[in-house]
């Protein structure tokens, strides 16, 4: 393989057993992988242990793990707290699953409302895609309306009415005050184009016009109140949006699956003080299990309870009601026990530990930044508490997409591959998340290889 990115050298000779895994894995997997997203050029690194910070290839090749499952191990590789959480379920209840109500799917949804009180009543999911689906469906119900509004370069999930305008081509988009929606797969509906609207983040007022025109097909508006977890929304963009929503009829959804439990244990909603009619929770408060959780206020959320209608299931014989009388929502492992373990001890730890992090974080931006400017070099760590990105830009503040694309992502890809031959890792080009375990010697470790890099290598 002729290399001619001088920074692939040292990533080629440091990860030959990934090379040759992953020429094994194509044979059995289209690309070698079972989700896209753990793919990048020329392969993708192939672990085979984590604790706490770290990751070790199966070359032996040991990582300050940054990317941390997209930002899902917020308590770091392994805690004891959550491998004791889950020991004790399985030792107490004896089984993995019910299959029925269980005591554990009160306690955590009590303390799911305690820091996120606009969601009066729950449901419990198994991914955060499943999450923003069921949202969607509840706002269909509740409105009678069939349209969605999402947002340029905000990500909601792998199906088909979500998968527009993620990371469109710019000579695509259309104007940057009313976007066009463009489908971001092969296999999505033509006619999903028209259902899905597509809005400008960060600009209320393009926003409002749309909403306006548009008011009487719009079931919701949903986004995430940080762009792809780290561009933040301007405070007075989201209140407005809040204010416009409510006075057109249109329900306001949260995607909070990346910013739940990073931006602070309340979220977004609580860091911005806007109150959501849905949201969806997901990663962080699985500990590394699989888990979504959709809430919101009880006349939305009641939509879907079983004892108004008849079910699906329901092979009773009713005159009074039909199974479409009703928001049908179910799956086997909705409420997983094992994992609502897990869950509750992740919140119990960032309960005590969730300053320090932030702390970590906020020193880590810092050092990078300064590190930077050392060689003239215009960059941003741009992100909201435990989650940010390192933005190689001139520009003097990065609110959306289109600011996104005017960042130099060629030379943040040769740091970032750099920066793996170091031992930092995270995916190239993507955001940072920080865990409890994340310390000092992290820090300064991390700090020490983007040093290195910018003075040697760049």
């Amino acid at each position: 393989m002729a290399v001619q990115n001088l920074e692939l050298l040292d990533f080629l000779k440091k990860t030959p057993l990934s090379k040759a895994f992953m020429e094994e894995a194509k044979q059995v997997m289209p690309g070698g992988v079972t989700a896209n997203i753990k793919s990048f050029a020329p392969y993708p690194i192939v672990m085979k242990g984590g604790k706490g910070a770290y990751l070790t290839d199966i070359d032996g090749n040991r990582y300050i793990d940054y990317l941390l499952s997209y930002g899902a191990l917020m308590l770091g590789h392994g805690h004891p707290a959550i491998l004791q959480a889950v020991r004790q379920q399985l030792e107490k209840d004896g089984t993995s699953l019910f299959g029925t109500p269980h005591r554990l799917e009160v306690e955590m949804a009590r303390k799911i409302q305690q820091y996120y009180p606009s969601m009066e009543m729950i449901r419990y999911t198994n991914s955060g895609t499943e999450a923003t689906l069921l949202a969607i469906r509840l706002a269909y119900a509740y409105t009678g309306k069939y349209k969605i509004a999402k947002f340029e370069g905000h990500y909601h999930g792998g199906y088909n009415q979500v998968l527009f305008s993620v990371n469109p081509p710019l000579e695509e988009a259309g104007s940057p005050s009313e976007p066009n929606a463009v489908a971001e797969s092969r296999g999505v509906e033509p006619y999903q184009a028209e259902q899905t609207i597509v809005l400008p983040f960060n600009h209320l007022d393009a926003c409002a016009e749309i909403l306006r025109k548009r008011q009487h097909e719009i079931a919701a508006v949903m986004l995430e109140p940080s762009q792809a977890g780290y561009i933040p929304a301007q405070p007075e963009f989201l209140q407005g949006l809040r204010k416009v929503t409510e006075e057109l009829g249109i329900l306001l959804v949260f995607d909070e699956v990346k910013t739940g439990f990073r931006i602070g244990i309340g979220g977004a909603q609580s860091h911005y003080g806007v109150q959501p009619d849905l949201t969806a929770l997901g990663k962080v408060i699985g500990g590394g299990f699989p888990v979504g959780i959709v809430g919101g206020k009880k006349e939305i959320m009641m939509v879907s309870s079983p004892l108004l209608s008849s079910d699906v299931f329901d092979n009773s014989t009713s005159q009074k009601s039909r199974a479409k009388d009703v928001l049908f929502h179910s799956g086997t492992y909705n409420g997983h026990p094992t994992i609502l373990s897990a869950g509750l001890a992740v919140i119990q730890v960032l309960e005590q530990e969730m300053d320090r992090v932030m702390a970590n974080t906020e020193q880590l931006k810092e050092g990078i930044r300064t590190l930077f400017a050392r060689r003239g070099i215009a960059v941003q760590t741009v992100g909201l508490g435990t989650i940010f990105n390192v933005v190689i830009t001139e520009l003097e503040q990065v609110r959306n997409y289109r600011d996104l694309q005017q960042s130099n992502f060629e030379l943040r890809r040769k740091i970032d591959f750099h920066l793996l031959a170091e031992g930092i890792y995270n995916k190239p080009l993507n955001r940072y998340s920080l865990s409890v375990a994340h310390g000092e010697k992290e820090i300064s470790q991390t700090l020490e290889a983007y040093d290195k890099v910018l003075s040697q290598k760049i």
